[in-house]
């Protein structure tokens, strides 16, 4: 489960990084996206991979922390997607504005010359 794991991350996060270096602002605003739920992965993975473990301690199992998931970095990934949806919703406001006043929508601002 940690291969598929590990694969899931790094083909979000080469395919996040490859749509920032795209010229057009919706491709770049997608890499983010990508790149940011490849991070929240990664954070999540971080606290042990535990499949039917409780992240709350039971008083009849005891208090040995092998027996049960770690909550934080579940609560951190929680925060975190949240964040990420509202920079989004803002990204794409502000690209829409931009394409407004712009034209259009590369990154520099302008069209390339066509020749």
């Amino acid at each position: 489960m940690e291969i598929v794991f590990a694969l899931a991350v790094g083909i979000l996060a080469g395919s996040g990084i490859y749509l920032l270096l795209r010229p057009r602002t919706f491709q770049v605003i997608m890499g983010l996206s990508l790149l940011a739920y490849s991070v929240n992965l990664f954070i999540f993975a971080m606290g042990r991979l535990r499949m039917g473990a409780a992240p709350i301690i039971d008083p009849a199992r005891g208090s040995d922390p092998a027996l049960y998931a770690d909550p934080v970095p579940q609560a951190l990934v929680l925060t975190a997607i949240v964040i990420s949806f509202a920079t989004t919703a803002l990204f794409l406001v502000v690209l829409l504005a931009s394409r407004g006043l712009n034209g259009t929508d590369h990154v520099d601002g302008r069209e390339p010359d066509q020749e």
